[in-house]
């Protein structure tokens, strides 16, 4: 999940089937840390009231143009100006309309008016609306004046026809808002990240991995992403489902990885090694599945490509960024593997620390510099510790132009 502590979104909601997917929008932004006051025209109320908005959101709905919204305050200018982002979710043929045409009749769309903050609209409605001219040329009309679109989906509408017009899934809705509320400081990069464990094979039913989760590499992932970055993710196998708009790699073993990351390497700005890769696998993989006997098994393990080695000679070379899970000298441990593999920056942190582990969505880190530097990190979610890691990732970029 994406970190938006600290933003505010203005959620409009109008009047369609579809509202209902808006409340699971709502929960989605807040559970990110987003402040969301919501919106919701005459219409909206007739499908979901303004109470569930109000209880997910902690904040009063907003319903009436001429309510005052505080003391002192004109309501539409007082929702413009406060938000980061203006969201609408639905977003009906009518409403889209009336934006596109300067229309400013009730409280959305006069905030909207007001606003100068990024406007996104999610449509949906009939296809055959969603298909109109009149409509098409709305939505390209507020394109060209710098409105944002989440597309929207095919499939089966709620009024029986089959096409598109369907509202994009609540996921979907909040990447792109993510993306527009981030900072597009990566814009113009490639960023690899490797995320995940590896297996390695012993026969057809057994396989040696680790406890990663790949949880801290999807989520850096995605903030690259939303940072303006093309992502390239190699993941090992996880049961996370992968963020939209990047380019994933699937791969098993510690070899495919090795084989997965150096041929995408070359055309990459940055590489952020996450993934906890095997560093040995067996000598030797049965075809057939191992019987137990009685006796003890003795397994003969081969030593596996070391992949940030590999990425540490390239040159040019992109700007390497590995990470230490130690259980003992965590500091001298880390600063050891960024000298032997030529990184630029390390992220170590002591996986017996309560909160600091595998399969935790928390992490304490300690980021160690080619230069020498230390920085020690507090107990954070490991989103929060993706943007802090891009962060760095971007002033070391700054100063490796102006090297």
């Amino acid at each position: 999940m994406t970190e938006l502590t600290g933003k505010t979104v203005v959620l409009g909601v109008t009047g369609g089937i579809a509202v209902y997917k808006a409340v699971e929008l709502l929960r989605l932004l807040t559970k990110a840390g987003a402040e969301v006051h919501v919106i919701m025209t005459k219409a909206a109320t007739e499908f979901v009231t303004p109470l569930t908005f109000q209880t997910l959101s902690g904040n009063p709905v907003s319903t009436e143009l001429f309510n005052l919204y505080q003391e002192r305050e004109i309501g539409h200018i007082s929702l413009a100006d406060r938000a980061d982002l203006l969201l609408i979710a639905p977003a009906t043929a009518n409403v889209i309309g009336k934006i596109a045409h300067g229309i400013a009749d009730d409280l959305l769309t006069t905030t909207v008016m007001a606003t100068k903050a990024p406007v996104l609209l999610a449509p949906a409605m009939n296809v055959n609306m969603y298909q109109n001219p009149l409509y098409q040329e709305n939505e390209a009309r507020l394109r060209r004046h710098g409105y944002h679109f989440v597309d929207a989906e095919s499939g089966s509408l709620a009024c029986g026809w089959e096409g598109s017009g369907r509202l994009a899934q609540p996921g979907r809705i909040f990447d792109q808002a993510c993306a527009l509320l981030s900072q597009q400081d990566l814009a113009g990069e490639t960023v690899l990240v490797t995320a995940g464990p590896t297996q390695e094979e012993l026969d057809p039913v057994r396989y040696i991995s680790n406890h990663s989760s790949g949880k801290m590499g999807y989520a850096l992932a995605q903030a690259a992403r939303h940072r303006g970055a093309k992502v390239i993710l190699v993941s090992g196998p996880t049961c996370l489902e992968p963020p939209p708009g990047l380019e994933l790699v699937r791969v098993v073993s510690a070899r495919q990885m090795y084989e997965a990351v150096m041929t995408r390497a070359e055309g990459c700005s940055v590489v952020i090694k996450a993934a906890a890769v095997a560093d040995y696998r067996p000598l030797l993989r049965n075809g057939d599945k191992l019987k137990k006997k009685d006796d003890n098994l003795t397994l003969e393990l081969a030593k596996n490509p070391d992949i940030l080695s590999q990425l540490g000679q390239l040159n040019p070379r992109p700007l390497l960024v590995g990470f230490a899970a130690e259980t003992t000298d965590l500091q001298n441990n880390a600063a050891a593997k960024l000298a032997a593999k030529n990184l630029d920056m390390i992220v170590a942190n002591d996986v017996s620390q309560e909160g600091a582990g595998f399969n935790v969505s928390t992490n304490i880190a300690r980021l160690l510099y080619r230069d020498g530097r230390v920085e020690p990190l507090e107990l954070m979610p490991k989103t929060r510790l993706a943007e802090l890691i891009l962060d760095r990732v971007g002033q070391l970029l700054q100063n490796k132009g102006r090297a």
